[in-house]
């Protein structure tokens, strides 16, 4: 069995020093006539046989480099650091402080200006945690940028140079949904930070999705060549319009394969206006539970075996779809008059279609046509467990979650604690890691005060003056750490 490793086409961390380019020369044997596809037709001038060089030559000069940097802090290990966290040799020798060194930590990917205020469509992971970014222009101008927002979700980013600049070459939105298989689109990016390069290939599918990528996909699939540094660059269709942000390739060696992926612009832009308005992505929210109509589960429904459709099955309470009126053993069929056959193709275009959005679904009851509106609410995102957020004190840099039973099912908490917070990650620079505090220690007592929830141990640690005197349980046994403050 072949394993296939998904791989970003960005994130080109690498060492500058340790960079080398080796360069080939290769002879092109010259030829009468020229092929086929070095003239391109499109909708807008199906006759005028525009040539590639054309097309390329209006997109280029809008797709940029966008170089990211942050510092990261790594702790030096000592070979006798596990005897010294012993709490017992800490009372004599007091908490050791490893030693740590910084490093710079870069980042190559490309990005697509889309309006003259400077503002720039990325991937997420390109500008990930970035401290520093930079995005260099077709000039060799080098203009600071900063981040308006972005969706990890999605692997969708919005950038902003933080310099007006004039004239800035800008593309246009495409119409992602009017592409067909065949269609030849070319993928525009800066790869291996080498400049700019324009690379031809087919839409070779559509719609594929369960890649693992990321949570919400609908991807273009494209044989043009996408390398390391192309990641958030243009795949342009012949009209020199934006129809997809290079995202990923599927590879068994880290190299481009023949397999890329693009974020269909149907798809990027709603994300794209609604980070520019709310800084976040709202997106709608149905209420229920879907899986696939199989032909047995149909046939079982005493329905067409060939029905294409999302089988539902259950509803939330209170949700916009029980208010509307959907039960369960519905068959959605379309929304908004556009078929669905897949569960993750119906939870994509509800997710797109937003929060207070109106949307028709076609259903199926009992073998029986019907049509409900729906008003969709806004899908909540999941709460971040609690944190401490201080830049000082000897706890910070800790995750704690409470004792629930999902979590002790996880961390295989037993039975005989009946109370505690959990220690779910520790940031490995902080003050609590030096302490000795690791993920997965259950904390039962401060200060001799038994903790039961992560609000009240926040409470009694804020409280405590002079020190902090902890009991946790850790690998079937509980020990004391006393941490002065």
């Amino acid at each position: 069995m072949l394993a296939l490793a998904i791989t970003y086409g960005c994130n080109n961390k690498q060492n500058p020093r340790a960079v080398k380019t080796s360069l080939t020369s290769t002879v092109v044997a010259q030829v009468g006539i020229a092929p086929s596809f070095a003239y391109a037709q499109s909708a807008s001038c199906p006759c005028k046989g525009a040539t590639l060089s054309t097309i390329a030559s209006k997109a280029v000069p809008a797709v940029v480099n966008v170089a990211s940097s942050r510092v990261i802090v790594q702790q030096l290990h000592s070979p006798y650091s596990p005897f010294f966290n012993d709490p017992f040799f800490r009372q004599f020798f007091g908490p050791m402080r490893p030693k740590t060194q910084k490093e710079l930590q870069q980042s190559l990917g490309s990005g697509v200006i889309v309006s003259q205020d400077g503002t720039i469509v990325t991937n997420n992971h390109v500008i990930a945690k970035a401290q520093k970014i930079v995005v260099t222009l077709p000039n060799k101008q080098e203009v600071p940028a900063k981040v308006i927002g972005a969706d990890p979700k999605s692997d969708l980013a919005v950038l902003r140079l933080e310099k007006k600049v004039k004239d800035l070459p800008t593309m246009k939105f495409g119409d992602s949904d009017q592409l067909q298989l065949g269609d030849v689109v070319l993928a525009i990016g800066d790869p291996f930070g080498i400049g700019r390069t324009v690379t031809m290939g087919i839409v070779s599918a559509k719609g594929r999705a369960n890649m693992g990528i990321t949570a919400y996909e609908d991807f273009i699939q494209t044989d043009a060549a996408i390398n390391p540094g192309n990641s958030g660059g243009a795949l342009v269709d012949m009209d020199g319009n934006l129809i997809g942000i290079n995202t990923a390739i599927l590879s068994k060696s880290g190299g481009f394969m023949g397999i890329g992926f693009a974020i269909p612009s149907n798809m990027a832009k709603p994300i794209m206006e609604s980070l520019i308005k709310h800084g976040k992505v709202t997106r709608g929210y149905l209420g229920v539970t879907i899986q696939e109509l199989t032909p047995q589960l149909a046939q079982a429904m005493d329905l067409n075996p060939n029905t294409q459709g999302v089988l539902v099955a259950d509803v939330m309470p209170d949700s916009p779809a029980a208010k509307g009126g959907i039960k369960r053993s519905d068959v959605i069929l379309s929304i908004n008059g556009e078929k669905v056959a897949t569960p993750l193709q119906l939870r994509n275009l509800v997710a797109t279609a937003g929060a207070n959005t109106k949307v028709e679904l076609e259903i199926l009851r009992k073998g029986r046509g019907e049509t409900v509106t729906i008003t969709l609410a806004e899908m909540e995102s999941p709460k971040a467990p609690p944190q401490f957020k201080e830049k000082a004190g000897t706890l910070s840099g800790m995750t704690l979650l409470d004792l629930n039973p999902s979590v002790r099912e996880k961390f295989n908490i037993p039975g005989q604690i009946k109370n505690g917070v959990l220690v779910d990650d520790v940031d490995p620079d902080s003050l609590a890691a030096q302490s000795g505090i690791r993920p997965g220690d259950v904390i039962l007592e401060i200060n001799q005060s038994a903790v039961k929830s992560v609000s009240q141990f926040t409470r009694l640690y804020h409280g405590s003056q002079k020190h902090t005197l902890l009991l946790i349980y850790r690998d079937g046994t509980t020990m004391y750490f006393y941490l002065s403050k």
